[in-house]
């Protein structure tokens, strides 16, 4: 039986970490996209969100101390996008409000009511391109057509597309945005506790596209 001394079993065990440590430095470069971040040469097509990589985040002021923050979890969306042709992109969307995620759920069964989202009778919040605008570098001006509570009414938002890459982990070409904008809750006949609670609502959303084969 071989004996091994321990100066040994460190030797070995140094060799182990750093040939373990340079393979996953392999396979993060190999898995790293090469991100085109020129707007013109991104590629034109449909596209569908990749739910799993996709945020909505609202803020609203709260009592004048702090900015209270919730999340959508559950988002469909739809771009028809074509980058040599800025009037001409199109996005379709449906937010489902009993996706809200504030972590209290005896507050989110209180905003799920009549008095604030009304979930039972409009359970969605459909966003329907209107206009589309170029401003610089990668950034458009949405106005939206926003669909919730029975009321339809425009927001504005600025969307920034951060590049597209071929995504190896799906094998689908992919495209990463983010944007901000804000309405007015009271528009949409959500009007409790205002001013007490903030009538504007910001908007960020994020999230990548994958296009349809």
């Amino acid at each position: 039986m071989i004996k091994i001394n321990q100066s040994t079993k460190i030797v070995v065990s140094v060799f182990f970490l750093l040939t373990l440590s340079s393979c996953n430095t392999l396979i993060s470069a190999l898995a790293t996209p090469k991100v085109n971040a020129e707007f013109e040469e991104l590629k034109s097509g449909q596209y569908r969100l990749d739910r799993s990589h996709a945020a909505l985040i609202f803020k609203i002021q709260h009592m004048g101390l702090s900015t209270y923050i919730g999340r959508f979890n559950v988002l469909n969306a739809e771009l028809d996008f074509d980058p040599s042709n800025i009037e001409s992109i199109n996005l379709t969307a449906d937010v489902e409000i009993a996706s809200l995620d504030i972590n209290d759920e005896d507050l989110k069964d209180d905003l799920m009511g009549r008095s604030w989202f009304n979930q039972s009778q409009f359970p969605l919040a459909r966003i329907s391109t209107q206009k589309v605008e170029r401003l610089k570098d990668n950034q458009i001006l949405l106005t939206l057509n926003l669909d919730w509570r029975g009321v339809q009414k425009p927001i504005k938002m600025t969307a920034t597309f951060h590049g597209g890459a071929n995504n190896v982990l799906t094998g689908a070409y992919t495209l990463g945005f983010s944007s901000v904008g804000s309405f007015n809750r009271s528009d949409f006949g959500m009007k409790k506790f205002i001013p007490l609670v903030g009538d504007e609502v910001v908007l960020e959303a994020f999230g990548e596209f994958q296009k349809s084969q």
